[in-house]
């Protein structure tokens, strides 16, 4: 089932019914401002902070889900009515959502008239805008009356929803009827004491009345749905003190058959220097120069329109770095638009808000947005490079990390505190995959803070190095890395052993004296390691480089040596040095991310089951083989592979969370699509290309997209999570949009499936990606140069490209950088 369709001319998805099985959002932004707007108007807009500078109310986990947003109420004679559908429901002749590349345009019509709303965040603009058209479609004369409605939040988002003993008697709000561009309502709580910034809430005309009491909006006892003052037909003044203030512009819009009448609306976030907060000598007026100077660039519809075509052009430019023309729409539509449109969303947002992460509880990431950076760092390099700097400055002088760290401070969140032993090497993998974009090695002497102390500061190499050295310098009896409170997966808590419900896995005190040890980081450290042995080489440093590889080495011999299973490789030792992820257990026997991440690694790739080198032609299959073989027979389902399996029934207080969850949920068993492309990369390494585009294409969104009544979120971009194959709703899709899914599975798809990625000195050129994708040609621009990829592939497994350079045959699959302004053309045969 569908209920909607991609516009691929547009770039939108188009939804056609307010009824899809969950709200299915977008976001606006990409800068400093943001705001989720959902296909029926629901969501919330923030600056920079979704915790901190939340500028309107949003309520989580409501009934009925979604009541909350930006809303439009059309009083026509009577008949209230909304363009979302939401919150009066009243039914529409026509309803259609276009969810477009930062913007979102969502249009109601009913009894002969049409509202046509588009949402955008301009360049340069602290702002959502909100393009408002009404039109009559009838024969005979109107006289509608539009209402606009938010719901301001008093900045804390948590505080906003807890402290109401003071909440409650702080709001307020100036109104200014006759602007210098129309009508606006400033929220200013708390702007007497400390805050330094206020809100807007304005339209381009001059308003007929408005409301800013959100009890006087409503009416007594009433929802959203059943709002007064729309359906009054008129504005009733209110001002807010205390209590809960709103912004509500009444504007009567008289039309004669055919007419239209468009507004502008601005939502916008202003901040004034502490010596020019006030207006009069009194402080009691919000000086407005800032807003007066923000209205004034959207006070007509053409300059609306001018904003929103730059919008358009800033997006085709993003996007015109790498693209795919094949005969699948579905593989073209993702790679090109829709999965690195959801990248540069997970780098402006990590994992801080959502309509599954409130914006409260997580800030950004250390491991997330190292991870993510893999995904956009094609796409705006200069602000990779600014990240990978306020990233590491979050690290500790020992080489471990904040796990997560505050966007508006930049500063480590000391509420979840460090202890993830996955985390420093994460650092190593986005600082190469920066260097290996852009060539840029003056990053490596850049000055950067430890622990966000400039007393501290070392060069991001010595950040790197520390990164390295703590892998090295904490091991278990195995020769392993220690685990720590976990590894990537942060529900694996080894050192835990909670009893306290309630309380958290990741920040409990973990206990002492124990030797767990994580296979994951093993094949992390050998991945990484690697290419940190190639930056210090490239620096010169030759005996660094030797050093780390011997590191490697050891490691690499320690996962021979003491994870591999017989047909899979481990997943751990636990706290008192018992395996897990065994053949020898009942549940748990098998996990996904050691499988695809030693594969990656290239560990076991040359090895046979007697651990030595597998013999040239040998039937007998590689270690590597054998384990992504297992994958397939045990954890591979129609919507992707599960995590591991059998997944457990009962609490495992040795194992920690992961055993929290009900059979096939999250890390429980369930499909985390996160790790799923590191299998399919894993093919891939192995030349059986026809295998990891099926699995490619089993957690894809566009392939799902007919099955959305199962699938549930929507289907133009990832979700973190699918319920696994004992899940009692197998093929359910949770926790869309804020996942590293999107990184990695355009590292999959763009780098390993089409084979088209940077390496240290050159485009590296080596498809596999089996015969259902018999010709492709990629376009990919990197270092100034664009590089025109044809690709004629038979699908044979196990082949790989042989290369022409305009015309000339080359060794290898790396085609030499090229002068910027360059255009080369390079042709694969396999």
């Amino acid at each position: 089932m569908r209920f909607g369709h991609f516009d691929d001319q547009t770039r939108e998805y188009v939804i056609t019914t307010p009824h899809t099985p969950a709200p299915w959002i977008n976001y606006l932004g990409s800068e400093r401002f943001f705001s989720l707007v959902s296909h029926l108007g629901g969501g919330y807009s923030f600056y920079r902070d979704a915790r901190m500078r939340r500028l309107t109310r949003y309520r989580y986990n409501n009934i009925p889900a979604d009541v909350g947003g930006r809303y439009f109420f059309v009083n026509d004679s009577g008949d209230v009515w909304t363009p979302t559908w939401l919150p009066v429901k009243a039914d529409l002749d026509h309803f259609e959502t276009r969810h477009g590349l930062g913007y979102t345009r969502i249009t109601g019509e009913r009894g002969g008239l049409r509202v046509s709303q588009l949402h955008f965040v301009p360049l340069g603009e602290d702002a959502e805008v909100a393009r408002v058209t009404v039109t009559n479609t009838s024969d005979v004369a109107k006289s509608p009356t539009l209402f606009s409605f938010v719901e301001f939040a008093l900045w804390n988002a948590n505080d906003d929803q807890t402290n109401y003993q003071r909440n409650l008697s702080v709001a307020e709000v100036e109104v200014e009827q006759d602007g210098p561009y129309g009508s606006a309502i400033y929220h200013r709580t708390e702007y007497r004491e400390r805050r330094d910034h206020y809100a807007v809430h304005a339209v381009n005309a001059r308003a007929a009345g408005f409301d800013t009491d959100r009890d006087t909006f409503l009416g007594a006892w009433n929802g959203l749905g059943e709002a007064a003052v729309p359906r009054a037909g008129a504005s009733a003044g209110s001002v807010a003190s205390g209590w809960y203030p709103i912004g509500s512009h009444g504007l009567p819009t008289p039309l004669a058959p055919g007419d239209s009448t468009t507004y502008t609306f601005v939502l916008g976030y202003l901040e004034n220097p502490v010596d020019a907060k006030w207006a009069d000598e009194a402080h009691q007026v919000v000086a407005k120069q800032g807003a007066h100077a923000l209205l004034g660039r959207f006070a007509t519809t053409e300059q609306t329109d001018a904003a929103f075509e730059a919008l358009r052009a800033h997006w085709t430019g993003l996007l015109s770095t790498y693209s795919v023309r094949s005969t699948d729409d579905k593989l073209d539509r993702m790679v090109n638009v829709w999965n690195q449109y959801q990248c540069m969303v997970t780098f402006n947002m990590s994992r801080s808000a959502s309509y599954f992460e409130t914006g409260i509880g997580r800030g950004m990431g250390f491991r997330d947005s190292n991870q993510d950076l893999l995904g956009f760092v094609h796409l705006v390099p200069e602000r990779a490079r600014e990240r990978i700097l306020d990233i590491a400055a979050t690290q500790f002088p020992d080489g471990s990390a904040y796990h997560q760290y505050q966007p508006l401070t930049k500063r480590g969140n000391n509420d979840v505190g460090s202890g993830f032993n996955d985390d420093p090497l994460w650092l190593i993998a986005g600082v190469a995959a920066y260097l290996k974009e852009t060539g840029d090695v003056s990053i490596l002497d850049e000055q950067v803070a430890f622990d966000s102390d400039d007393a501290l500061a070392q060069s991001l190499f010595e950040h790197l190095s520390r990164s390295f050295r703590f892998t090295v310098d904490h091991r278990g009896p195995h020769g392993l890395p220690l685990i720590g409170r976990a590894d990537w997966n942060d529900c694996l808590n080894l050192n835990c052993f909670s009893t306290e419900p309630g309380e958290s896995f990741q920040t409990t005190e973990n206990q002492s004296g124990g030797a767990a040890e994580s296979l994951f980081i093993a094949a992390q450290f050998v991945l990484y390691g690697e290419e940190y042995a190639q930056i210090a080489e490239r620096r010169g440093s030759a005996d660094v480089a030797a050093s780390a590889r011997a590191d490697v080495e050891a490691m690499r011999t320690a996962v021979l040596e003491h994870g591999w299973d017989g047909r899979w490789f481990l997943r751990a030792y636990d706290f008192f040095g018992t395996p897990i992820g065994t053949d020898a257990h009942d549940e748990g026997k098998i996990w996904l991310e050691p499988q695809g991440f030693a594969v990656m690694a290239g560990i076991g790739v040359d090895e046979g089951e007697g651990r030595t080198p597998a013999a040239v032609g040998s039937a007998t299959p590689s270690l590597a083989a054998t384990a992504l073989d297992s994958v397939r027979e045990l954890l591979a389902t129609d919507h992707g592979m599960v995590l591991q399996y059998p997944a457990y029934t009962t609490y495992r207080i040795e194992l920690g969370e992961v055993s929290t969850y009900p059979p096939g949920y999250k890390e429980n068993g369930g499909i985390f699509c996160h790790n799923n492309p590191w299998v399919i990369i894993g093919e891939t390494v192995l030349g059986r290309g026809e295998r990891a585009f099926d699995y490619y294409r089993r957690i894809t969104p566009a392939y799902r997209e007919g099955i959305s009544e199962v699938h549930r979120q929507e289907p133009y971009v990832y979700a973190q999570m699918i319920a696994g194959k004992q899940a009692v709703r197998h093929g359910e899709a949770k926790n869309s949009w804020l996942t590293g899914t999107a990184a990695w599975n355009f590292v999959a798809v763009s780098q390993h499936l089409l084979g088209v990625r940077p390496g240290w000195d050159g485009l590296v050129v080596d498809p596999q990606i089996g015969p259902d994708v018999p010709e492709f040609t990629v376009r990919r621009v990197i270092r100034g140069a664009t590089y025109q990829i044809t690709v004629h592939n038979s699908g044979v497994p196990g082949s790989r490209a042989v290369l022409r350079v305009d015309g000339v045959p080359i060794e290898g699959n790396e085609v030499p950088y090229a002068p910027a302004g360059a255009v080369v053309r390079v042709t694969a045969v396999l």
